[in-house]
């Protein structure tokens, strides 16, 4: 008999990271060691000897990257070097197949890692077979790293984007800030910054406290708001994961939970990716723009994970017909797009789940959109928040039995229970909700001695915190 396929290939890592040498952002041995110890180089380097700056903000990568785990450091380099390679072949031959063979390669290499244990399952579903596992480790960043490397090349086919040196496209590719999880960048956003003299603009102090303050509020927002929310969160999930009934109370404590859990981790994480940057002297796009104030699910996507969404939205949904082909196709493409999407998040089916049941929702508003159907924006932002909510119950869980029993509790097929931590989620929603974004606000911030002040103390607050509680690891650091 063939094993039950598992729904996820590996659970979800929001539990306390365990004690081994990570260089966590939310770290000690990345603030207070890593980080000004970089700084400090890059400085030295950008005032001394310019035409060293972007090799060494290389190695520096490398060595973020590496401390993770050296095993995948020639991979990393290895991906860099081939599609830059095949880049220059491009360039130099004009051969039109070189680039569809490097993104499949790209693919391939993603698919063998991530994906190959999971397709096995599938296989032993079939009486008969038996398709052994490979068990692989998934490196760290292989999902963001190739889509860049898909994003570059495919604007290299199309004539959009120019050729680059090996030391510009191996930055573009590493840069430790946003190697690990995002913001996914074009090629157009950063290279021309390469170029830049940062610490020579007239800006350059405020630039750099303006990264520091967005540090400190990614910080903030992760260690201060997400990872709590994970004590009210973690617990319920694994009861549902051992077959226990889920009351009411706890099925709403848990999907509420990890709506706001998610958003202040990877917001957070954002948040700090741009802030670190912009100390560096670069600028990379903004993630997030309050999506939990969407009024409907296709602004809730223009509003969450954005880069994400620009990526499915212009290497997929567009090239699979997008809305130039009718109405059959255009729901059949955002079905396509947001499913795949889903799978690139996990190896899982409920995974695929998620992005499918998304794909779904925003080809039913495409259809009220050409109805004319008006939904008066309090009930839109109701049902998309509901519909959000409902449907990260299955991205969070570990399997569909998971989620069945806190979908049992949410729909009041359960015990009412009690001890709904009401005032933390409440909290959580109404910083989620209200005000500006964390980079909006840290650039309206004015240059005082004040603002100096009471980011410094937020820095010392997070770090006692830090130093007091064990520390989580980044969501989105397993995709």
């Amino acid at each position: 008999m063939a094993p039950p396929i598992p729904d996820k290939a590996r659970r979800l890592r929001t539990e306390a990271a365990p004690p081994r040498r990570q260089m966590l952002f939310n770290s000690f041995v990345f603030l207070l060691g890593f980080l000004p110890a970089a700084l400090i180089l890059h400085g030295l380097v950008a005032r001394a000897v310019p035409t060293w700056r972007l090799p060494l903000l290389v190695v520096l990568s490398f060595v973020f990257y590496g401390w993770w785990d050296i095993r995948f450091v020639p991979l990393l380099a290895a991906s860099i070097l081939a599609n830059w390679l095949i880049a220059r072949a491009f360039r130099d031959t004009g051969t039109r197949w070189l680039i569809p063979a490097a993104i499949l390669g790209n693919l391939a290499l993603l698919g063998v890692f991530k994906y190959v244990d999971f397709f096995a399952d599938l296989v032993n579903l079939i009486p008969g077979l038996a398709t052994p596992r490979l068990g692989l480790a998934l490196p760290l960043g292989i999902s963001f790293f190739t889509f860049h490397h898909i994003m570059y090349l495919a604007d290299l086919r199309a004539g959009r984007a120019p050729a680059f040196g090996l030391t510009k496209y191996a930055l573009y590719i590493a840069f430790f800030p946003q190697v690990l999880a995002g913001p996914l960048v074009r090629w157009s956003e950063i290279m021309h910054q390469f170029e830049e003299r940062p610490y020579a603009r007239p800006d350059a102090a405020e630039r750099f406290a303006r990264g520091l303050i967005l540090l400190a509020v990614g910080l903030a927002k992760k260690v201060l708001l997400g990872d709590p929310l994970a004590a009210y969160v973690n617990p319920i999930f694994a009861a549902a994961g051992q077959g226990k009934v889920v009351s009411v109370a706890e099925a709403w404590q848990a999907a509420l939970g990890f709506t706001f859990q998610i958003y202040f981790d990877f917001s957070g994480y954002t948040d700090m990716a741009l802030g670190i940057a912009l100390m560096f002297g670069l600028v990379l796009p903004q993630n997030f723009d309050i999506p939990y104030r969407a009024t409907s699910l296709r602004e809730f996507w223009r509003r969450w994970h954005m880069t994400l969404s620009r990526f499915l939205r212009d290497y997929l949904y567009i090239p699979m017909g997008g809305n130039r082909l009718g109405l059959p196709r255009q729901v059949g493409a955002l079905f396509a797009t947001m499913a795949l999407g889903g799978l690139w998040h996990g190896a899982g089916l409920t995974f695929l789940a998620w992005g499918a049941l998304h794909g779904a929702g925003l080809g039913a508003g495409v259809l009220a959109r050409r109805t004319r159907l008006a939904i008066p924006a309090p009930l839109g932002w109701a049902l998309t928040g509901l519909f959000v909510v409902l449907t990260w119950v299955l991205f969070r869980a570990g399997s569909f039995g998971e989620a069945s029993a806190i979908y049992r509790g949410l729909f009041g097929l359960a015990p009412l229970g009690s001890g709904f931590k009401w005032r933390t989620i409440a909290a959580a929603a109404l910083v989620a909700t209200v005000g500006p974004t964390a980079w909006a606000a840290v650039h309206r911030l004015p240059p005082r001695r004040s603002v100096a002040l009471g980011v410094a103390l937020l820095f010392v607050i997070v770090l006692l915190k830090i130093g007091d509680d064990a520390n989580y690891e980044f969501i989105y650091f397993q995709f």
